[in-house]
C-alpha cells in the first residue's frame, strides 16, 4: 500500500487553497494531507487544510527556523513548501532533511540572488538575459538623477523596494503636482516627483529602492518546474493583458525564463515574469515560490503542484509539455468557507495523536462551516 504524503505551507497567499486543491485531486491517485500554518486565523487555507496551527508572531529568522524543525518533527511532514522566511530556511535543508522532511524550495544560494532585485538584474544580465536600464536609489538626489535619465529618453519612470513581493510599494512617477486629482476615485499608484523628493530629504534614513522605465504590457509570467539537476521539465508562460488572460509557449518568453532558470538553480516552482520594453521582452521579475496563480495551468491539464512534490520526493515526472492550451479567461472573485471558529480545528485524530496538549473543538464546532451554492460552484472548477 502506498502511503500518504503530508506537505505543509507556511504562511502562504490565499489563493493557494487551489495549490491544496490540486494536490489532493493529483492524477496518481495518491492520499495528501496538508498542514498549513498562518498569523491570520482567519485565513482561507488555515480552513482548508487537513491540520493547522496559528503560527507565533515576532520570531526572527533563527527562530523561525527551529519552530519549522519543530512542525515537520510533530507533523511528520514530507515536503514541505515554504514561503516565509525562505532564506533561513534553505540554509538548513540538511536538518530538514535529516528530520525526513524535503524542501520544496531552491537552494540558498539562488534565493539569496532574487532576495534583492538590483543583485538580480546584474547577474541575470551577466549570463545574457534581457533586462531593462535600472537604477539602485537611496537618495533623493539619486532618485531626481535617475528619473531625469529616463524622462530624457522618453520613458515613465517607476520605483519599488529592491527587497519585496507582491507588487507592495510599487509607485509611477509623475511631474503632475499634487491635487484633488490624486484624491478623488481609488487610489493611484502615480507620486508626484516634488512630494517624493522633499519625504526623502526628510527621512532619517536612506531607502533601497529600484528605478526602472515602467514596463509595458504584455505582461508573461513563466512557470517553471526544474530539477535537482537543474534541468527544467516544465515552462508555461501564463499571458495578461488587462482583464484577459491566457497562455502561450512562445519562445520569447520561454527561453529566457529556462535560462534564467536553469542558469541559476531555481530547483522545484518559480515564477519568472517578463513585460515589453519598447519591442523587446524584458525581465520584470522573479519568484523562488510557486506563484499565486500556478493553479491557473489546470486549464492547460497540467497539475504542476503534484509534479513538484513528486519532484521532491524523488520521482521525476520528466519532461512535461501541456497537452493543449485553455482558452483565454479572466479571474474574479469567489467565496471560500472558513473554520467555525477562530482557533483553527484540528482533524480529530491529529488532535488526538499529535497536540495531546491543544484543545479538541466540540462536536458542534467539528462540523464543517456551511457553504452556500456559489461556494459549491467555485469548488467545482477545475482550476
Amino acid at each position: 500500500m502506498v502511503s500518504r504524503v503530508r506537505v505543509w505551507l507556511n504562511r502562504t497567499y490565499a489563493e493557494n487553497v487551489f495549490f491544496m486543491d490540486q494536490l489532493r485531486r493529483n492524477p496518481s491517485d495518491r492520499a495528501v494531507e496538508i498542514h498549513a500554518t498562518h498569523g491570520d486565523a482567519d485565513s482561507p487555507v488555515l480552513a482548508a487544510a487537513d491540520t493547522a496551527d496559528l503560527e507565533p508572531d515576532g520570531l526572527s529568522p533563527a527562530a523561525y527556523v527551529e519552530y519549522a524543525l519543530d512542525q515537520c518533527t510533530r507533523r511528520g511532514i514530507d515536503v514541505f513548501v515554504p514561503r516565509l522566511h525562505q532564506t533561513a530556511i534553505v540554509a538548513h535543508r540538511a536538518d530538514f532533511e535529516a528530520a525526513g522532511t524535503a524542501l520544496l524550495a531552491p537552494p540558498p544560494e539562488a534565493v539569496a540572488v532574487f532576495d534583492d532585485k538590483v543583485i538580480a538584474y546584474e547577474a541575470v544580465q551577466a549570463i545574457g538575459g534581457p533586462v531593462p536600464p535600472w537604477w539602485r536609489v537611496r537618495t533623493a538626489d539619486e532618485l531626481v538623477a535617475a528619473v531625469e535619465e529616463l524622462e530624457a529618453d522618453g520613458h515613465k519612470a517607476c520605483f519599488k523596494p529592491a527587497s519585496g513581493a507582491g507588487g507592495v510599494g510599487f509607485r509611477v512617477v509623475t511631474r503632475a503636482p499634487f491635487s484633488l486629482a490624486h484624491l478623488n476615485g481609488f487610489p493611484s499608484p502615480y507620486v508626484p516627483l516634488d512630494v517624493v523628493v522633499e519625504t526623502l530629504r526628510q527621512a532619517e534614513e536612506p531607502v533601497n529602492w529600484l528605478v526602472m522605465p515602467r514596463l509595458e504590457q504584455p505582461e508573461v509570467s513563466v512557470d517553471c518546474l526544474t530539477g535537482p539537476d537543474n534541468r527544467v521539465r516544465l515552462a508555461v508562460g501564463r499571458t495578461k493583458n488587462g482583464r484577459r488572460r491566457g497562455f502561450t509557449l512562445h519562445e520569447q518568453w520561454l527561453e529566457p525564463a529556462r535560462r534564467i532558470a536553469e542558469g541559476f538553480g531555481l530547483h522545484y516552482l518559480s515564477n519568472i515574469q517578463f513585460r515589453m520594453f519598447g519591442e523587446t521582452p524584458v525581465l520584470m521579475d522573479v519568484n523562488t515560490r510557486p506563484a499565486g496563480g500556478l493553479h491557473q495551468l489546470s486549464l492547460c491539464g497540467v497539475n504542476a503542484p503534484w509534479a513538484a512534490v513528486q519532484l521532491a520526493l524523488g520521482d521525476d515526472p520528466g519532461e512535461m509539455v501541456p497537452p493543449f492550451l485553455g482558452q483565454d479567461y479572466t479571474v474574479v472573485s469567489g467565496l471560500r468557507p472558513l473554520r467555525p471558529v477562530s482557533i483553527p480545528q484540528q482533524r480529530m485524530e491529529d488532535a488526538e495523536s499529535r497536540l495531546p496538549a491543544a484543545p479538541v473543538p466540540s462536536p458542534a464546532a467539528a462540523e464543517p462551516a456551511p457553504v452556500d451554492s456559489v461556494a459549491k460552484a467555485a469548488e467545482a472548477l477545475p482550476f
